[in-house]
């Protein structure tokens, strides 16, 4: 079984889904003889032709607005939003249109559309390149929304969105296309350094990762972490360097949300801490926050606890002050222990 980094991995689904059905399309600025600004979709526009895999104009909503009408036309649009920070333009066709087709025509007509986009911080991308804007999706009816965490889970959730009959919005945490990390943000060096190996096992051929099916990234007895995209990894390192039992949760998909998974947890641990690069207020980890306090509230041992980002514009010169590191993460741990 070969070995792929997130990109190889989600460039090795594309082509896959190009190869099993004429219906998949793939639109985008730079998508086609370039590649993608990050190569995920390198070679593919030469092997499958360039009415498959072509470039666009620098225009997000009518991106978005052509891959709505090829939806309802019966064909399987995957279009690609160069940053998350450049989708708002396109918001009207997503959430006006998009996610309100099928609903209003009755089932009628299906909207297979996967909107991929590279999101987060990490890479010294500065403000208008670096936000995680999954709050917006996760709050419309008719959306889902996937962000994956591994090249494994990359590969099979984006070709279970392809194959998806409702519109799917699939971040993709760019802070983690080349490879895992030692999850700290202490010096500038670090985010850089390769400290593992930078590829999974990843099968070349089709398979799938369900929607709606969190993953146990690691069981434990004291406190139940929930996280996704690069944040399980620094989840991860936080549990490590803390002593204390945590069982991680990798969410994979918000929108549908594995909430049985969730509430096993938290009842069998009693804690809970949330972790989310993006802004707190109005953030994903809220409504989490909100669901495990309805559904677990008689087996808490303390209140929930968030460690997200702060709520300002994404600050270029204090990028690894801004992510949610090991050191907050492991105050969160303290704080839910000693209640």
């Amino acid at each position: 079984m070969p070995r792929m980094n997130m990109i190889e991995a989600i460039n090795s689904a594309l082509n896959v889904a190009l190869a099993q059905s004429p219906d998949v399309t793939i639109l985008g600025e730079d998508v086609g003889y370039f590649g993608g600004v990050f190569r995920a979709t390198a070679g593919l526009q030469k092997r499958h032709g360039k009415t498959r895999v072509f470039d666009t104009p620098i225009t997000e909503c009518g991106i978005i607005g052509v891959a709505v009408g090829m939806a309802a036309y019966g064909l399987r649009p995957v279009p690609e939003i160069q940053f998350a920070d450049y989708i708002y333009p396109a918001l009207d066709q997503l959430v006006s249109e998009a996610a309100r087709l099928r609903y209003r025509s009755a089932g009628e007509f299906p909207m297979p559309i996967t909107v991929r986009s590279p999101f987060g911080g990490g890479i010294f991308g500065g403000q208008t390149h670096s936000q995680s804007p999954e709050g917006v999706f996760t709050h419309v009816a008719g959306l889902k929304t996937v962000i994956p965490s591994n090249p494994y889970d990359a590969k099979g959730l984006l070709l279970a969105a392809i194959a998806d009959n409702d519109p799917v919005i699939f971040f993709e945490p760019k802070r983690i296309y080349n490879g895992p990390f030692d999850g700290h943000y202490d010096t500038p060096t670090v985010p850089w350094a390769k400290v593992d190996d930078a590829t999974a096992e990843v099968p070349e051929g089709h398979y799938t990762v369900p929607l709606g099916k969190a993953r146990v990234v690691r069981e434990g007895g004291d406190v139940t972490l929930l996280a996704y995209g690069t944040m399980v990894h620094v989840a991860g390192t936080a549990v490590a360097e803390s002593g204390v039992d945590g069982e991680i949760i990798d969410l994979r998909t918000l929108i549908p949300l594995d909430i049985e998974t969730i509430k096993a947890s938290v009842k069998k641990t009693g804690r809970c801490v949330i972790v989310h690069e993006a802004t707190r207020t109005g953030g994903f980890g809220a409504e989490l926050s909100a669901l495990v306090q309805e559904r677990c509230f008689y087996h808490l041992e303390a209140p929930v606890q968030r460690v997200t980002g702060f709520d300002t514009p994404y600050p270029h010169s204090l990028e690894w002050a801004y992510f949610p590191g090991p050191v907050r993460i492991k105050r969160a741990l303290d704080a839910v222990m000693k209640d």
